[in-house]
């Protein structure tokens, strides 16, 4: 018989309220109890999947090991819990409908008229138990996208209704995160958007065991015997959500306010004190650190922090295990010009050049990327930021003035970044990409085997474009080295230039994997080499003075 526990997270009042940190939040503390773990994100928008979104739109899109393009919540559940996640931690409505049309035109359903209810709830109902009847977890957390009242959730909250009961009392519970707003004019907290969305909620047939509360002051015990009452739920299940300094406060916030102990008495379970030793060791030196370094972050969607979302806690999580703060400074590279780079690029202590697609801002990438080269200021570059790092070797040392990628110039006479052969005959966009891990063998004297202490690892790509192989010889003897190659296709993954102290290049995605428990070390080795250019470079300066 199975004995997963199913915990639902709902959101009321509007977006963006943090439900997915609250999430992986609640998953920590369980976690830190013994009890396996994980967390899946259903989004209610009719895209397959985040994939073909801007970054601007929805954020970054987030890559698992088995290749599924997913929400940056599944980013969060990663770093908290230190568990892989996969395609069935991600389910869009897009992928729903199409999983019921396809059934449907198999003849699936034996004629009969496929309807929301049964056929749609049923699907997603499905897809919530995938995980839990894997027999590999004890709790299965599933975050549901969008506000409870909006249209396109209709559906996966009329699923938890039936989830609920066809699961059975103790099995099954809703956590509901709603907002209670600060009115300065009145100087007061304001109940009733919480009261209106739980009862929302109800209108559904959903009652909420727990609310959790965001909130930018403290919640009085009499405002929360006064949620109790009007919202049907205990006054120990009112939850604080007050704004905190950063979301690795959030785990040890939810202790203090008791969720796990409420969540697990509801589900029946022994609630333990969690061993949270690890993770505020790394809050400590998160919070405390002995120095500063400031880095720049090249790129083109820098309007949106949330477009490299996974980068800025990978440096958060490096900053921590070399126990300094790492200012990361966002730069749009439509802006760098041959003129302005050292104006905008001299200040700093190590230069990252982001991901992406498209040739915008591309120019202003090679150039940032020649000014560091040239200066030997700590450089890495990530998928794109590799490919230009590539290109601006090719233009500046080979002497390939007019080297390029066919993304960019189909017409290059100098290809050195390449479509793959594989993507050639593509033409549909979304989730056709090289995508998830792969192998790659690291070069015995390299930087990159230095840093992973192994010869063999596996990294997550989300590409089309490649490093040209035809160039590879030249590229060599110039100096830049290919370092890092996939075993059995023989493509490049990792390019350095041992003569500069610190130049790395990766086509891979090294951000998916840095996690609290587990710093990528790619990161803790370029923000390193970043603290020992801001030392290296002070005391070149005091001595000149």
């Amino acid at each position: 018989m199975n004995t997963t526990k199913y915990i639902f997270v709902t959101g009321g009042v509007t977006s963006s309220l943090g439900k997915g940190i609250i999430a992986a939040s609640l998953a920590k503390l369980l976690q830190a109890q013994g009890y396996r773990t994980t967390i899946q994100k259903l989004d209610p928008y009719i895209n397959i999947d985040p994939g073909t979104l801007n970054p601007y739109e929805h954020g970054e899109c987030y890559v698992t090991d088995d290749g599924a393009e997913t929400d940056l919540d599944l980013g969060h559940y990663e770093r908290f819990l230190n568990v892989p996640t996969s395609q069935s931690n991600n389910v869009t409505t897009g992928r729903i409908y199409q999983s019921v049309i396809d059934k449907e035109r198999r003849g699936e359903f034996l004629g009969k008229t496929v309807q929301v209810i049964p056929h749609i709830t049923d699907e997603i109902k499905h897809r919530v138990q995938i995980l839990g009847n894997s027999g590999d977890y004890d709790i299965v957390i599933t975050e549901i996208g969008g506000t409870v009242g909006d249209i396109e959730s209709l559906p996966y909250i009329e699923a938890v209704r039936q989830l609920k009961w066809d699961l059975g009392e103790h099995n099954a519970i809703v956590i509901h995160l709603t907002l209670v707003p600060y009115l300065s004019a009145a100087g007061e907290l304001k109940t009733k958007p919480t009261q209106h969305s739980v009862k929302t909620l109800m209108e559904s047939g959903v009652m909420a065991d727990v609310l959790v509360c965001r909130t930018e002051h403290e919640l009085p015990a009499e405002l929360r015997d006064k949620l109790a009452k009007f919202c049907n739920v205990r006054p120990e299940a009112v939850i604080q959500s007050i704004d905190a300094s950063t979301i690795y406060d959030v785990p040890n916030l939810m202790l203090e306010q008791g969720l796990d102990t409420v969540v697990l008495k509801k589900l029946e379970l022994k609630s333990a004190k969690p061993d949270l030793t690890q993770w505020n060791q790394f809050l400590s030196r998160h919070k405390n650190p002995k120095g500063e370094v400031t880095i720049g972050l090249i790129g083109k969607y820098v309007e949106l922090q949330d477009s490299y979302k996974s980068i800025l806690e990978s440096f958060i999580h490096a900053g921590a295990e070399n126990e300094v703060k790492v200012n990361v400074e966002s730069i749009h590279s439509e802006y760098i010009t041959k003129e302005n780079a050292a104006k905008k690029l001299q200040h700093l202590h190590g230069v990252l050049v982001a991901p992406g697609f498209g040739e915008r801002g591309i120019e202003g990438k090679i150039e940032a990327v020649r000014y560091v080269r040239e200066h030997n200021i700590p450089f890495l570059g990530i998928c794109l930021g590799m490919q230009m790092a590539v290109i601006e070797y090719s233009r500046n040392v080979l002497g390939l003035a007019n080297a390029n990628s066919t993304e960019m110039d189909e017409n290059t006479p100098d290809p050195v970044i390449n479509l793959m052969e594989s993507q050639k005959t593509i033409i549909n966009k979304g989730g056709t990409m090289r995508l998830g891990a792969w192998d790659c063998h690291l070069i015995d004297g390299s930087l990159a085997k230095d840093i992973y202490k192994t010869a063999d690892i596996k990294e997550r790509h989300r590409h089309r474009y490649e490093f040209n192989n035809s160039y590879k010889q030249q590229i060599e003897d110039a100096g830049m080295k290919a370092t890092g190659l996939n075993p059995e296709t023989g493509l490049v993954e990792i390019v350095e230039i041992p003569a500069n102290n610190w130049f790395v290049g990766v086509q891979y995605h090294p951000e998916y994997k840095s996690t609290v428990s587990n710093p990528h070390p790619l990161f803790v080795s370029f923000v390193k080499a970043a603290l020992e250019y801001k030392t290296n470079n002070k005391s070149v300066s005091m001595a000149q003075k």
